[in-house]
């Protein structure tokens, strides 16, 4: 850390506290997120739960007197992803609404602080189920040869099922903790199941913790959640009981309505946010969570209390407002581009790492908004879950539905300065092949870049020089030890690093090699 940057020392001081007169002008990103509002009763693992499906908590500061909190994430990427899916879809505590926005501060110093001990008895229990060193309650010892949570499968029984539950409501809400790959449902001992492989099986870990033992709706549908001793699915059809989400070309087998409806992707289930099953019982499910029935993480005495999740997190991917977007639509606004830099070429590359990108068009009259037309609605919902807010070009990116179905290509003769381009055809589509390894390797944006098919003649130095070249400053760089074709760069920040990769994913380095270039979850 640079001495420069401001830290929290013995209270805050003063710069996140003064009376909120509507919004103050937003700080700049940081992984200090600064919380507002927050109910007197709420525990330390209820503030460190809304971070956590983001990436790993490292500090916690409970102001209790100003009903104010500050948490730490361990990398600013964490915090953005965070703020992004908060901002339209408000989280609750105790039924209490939560504000969250970027603190002053860069970093969290709270050593020698009172009180502290809670919050540090939280954050080890939480550490302690993250790197599998606490055993979790139900996980299958497989004589030993299965650590707890090892497997990336989960199995899920659904108990109290008065309302039905869909393959997209599980998709919806289990999505919440990492890429889902593959659903199975089926009915058996008069229960509804379902199995759900994760790309990780950290994903699978983080899910069961904070969804075992929760109601999807009010008061009936709970999950009970075990890891599966299958460690992959193998998914022959995709219709309303299975589904490959990698496999897009599956057909659907006999016998099973094909869902070819805009509604198919995972965010048009009806059943969560306008039940047509309303009036069954007299009130319309919505999706609650009792704070009750969390789960608590045996062996720490009381640092935990119910890990519970906060309704947002789960029904938020219903109320992202698009500006009029449709639900379904594979067509993305994207506005606050940089129009003196942005081209439909570096829109093509940069949104080619969450999906296949078949057509952009930089709008004639206002430069700085642009369409993007994915290959399918899944692949649309994950480019703008993780592009929305990152920089680019020195302005933050902002990335919703469209209203628009397709994206137009121009009429002969129009004039449209080659803003509009048809890419459906490219070479350089990564999700072309069904069962491509590419789709377990989605990442947020992150100052590290994985890159591939380095040929042999290539040096270390080569590539720095090549990234520096590009305008960036290169911190760290290693080849893999095992393939020397593949290595890791770490850049200066993640908005150098988006940039890098528009500008160098595809650079031919010789001998017939183009370097492929994708974000990497790891550091160096």
């Amino acid at each position: 850390m640079n001495n420069s940057s401001p830290s929290i020392g013995v209270y805050a001081n003063g710069n996140d506290n003064k009376k909120f007169k509507g919004d103050r002008p937003p700080c700049s990103p940081s992984r200090v997120l600064h919380l507002r509002k927050i109910p007197s009763d709420v525990t330390e693992a209820e503030v460190i739960s809304l971070g956590l499906p983001f990436g790993k908590v490292t500090n916690l500061l409970m102001l209790k007197g100003k009903s104010q909190a500050f948490l730490e994430m361990a990398s600013e990427e964490a915090a953005i992803t965070m703020v992004n899916y908060y901002t339209p879809v408000t989280p609750h505590l105790r039924s209490q609404p939560i504000f969250i926005q970027y603190s002053n501060h860069r970093e969290l110093k709270t050593d020698n602080l009172p009180n502290q001990a809670r919050a540090q008895a939280a954050l080890q229990a939480v550490s302690a189920v993250q790197s599998g060193s606490l055993a979790l309650p139900g996980a299958p010892t497989n004589e030993g040869t299965m650590l707890p949570g090892q497997s990336p499968v989960l199995r899920i029984i659904i108990e109290n099922l008065f309302y039905p539950v869909t393959l997209e409501v599980l998709h919806q809400i289990f999505s919440k903790f990492g890429t889902v790959l593959k659903i199975i449902t089926f009915t058996k001992n008069n229960q509804f199941q379902a199995l759900l492989q994760y790309a990780d099986p950290l994903n699978a870990q983080y899910a069961k913790m904070a969804l075992d033992g929760q109601n999807i709706y009010n008061a009936c549908c709970t999950l009970r959640i075990d890891f599966s001793k299958l460690t992959s699915l193998n998914v022959k059809y995709n219709n309303d009981k299975s589904r490959d989400f990698t496999r897009l070309d599956l057909p659907t087998g006999d016998g099973h309505p094909s869902l070819e409806s805009p509604m198919a992707a995972a965010f048009g289930a009806p059943g969560i946010i306008s039940s047509p099953y309303a009036g069954a019982a007299g009130f319309a499910p919505a999706i609650g969570f009792p704070q009750a029935t969390g789960l608590s993480v045996p062996g720490v005495p009381g640092a935990l209390g119910p890990l519970a999740l906060t309704s947002s997190a789960v029904t938020g991917r219903m109320a992202i407002p698009g500006a009029g977007g449709i639900p379904g639509n594979s067509v993305l606004l994207v506005t606050n581009l940089n129009p003196d830099l942005i081209t439909p070429h570096g829109l093509f590359i940069l949104f080619g790492v969450y999906g296949d990108v078949h057509r952009v068009k930089i709008m004639f009259n206002k430069k700085e908004n642009a369409l993007v037309q994915m290959a399918d609605a899944n692949q649309a919902q994950l480019a703008m879950n993780h592009l929305n807010g990152q920089r680019l070009y020195g302005k933050v990116l902002r990335a919703t539905l469209s209203k628009h179905q397709a994206v137009q290509l121009p009429r002969e003769g129009q004039e449209d300065q080659g803003l509009t381009k048809d890419f459906s055809n490219s070479p350089l589509h990564r999700f072309k092949k069904p069962g491509s390894k590419n789709f377990q390797n989605i990442f947020p944006p992150s100052a590290t870049l994985h890159l591939s098919n380095i040929p042999p003649s290539v040096t270390m130095d080569d590539l720095k020089n090549l990234f520096t070249e590009a305008g960036c400053s290169v911190k760290a760089f290693k080849f893999f030890q095992k393939d020397r074709k593949m290595a890791l760069i770490q850049l200066g920040s993640v908005e150098e690093a988006i940039q890098a990769l528009i500008e160098l994913h595809n650079h031919d380095l010789g001998e017939n090699h183009h370097l492929r270039v994708s974000f990497s979850k790891s550091t160096i």
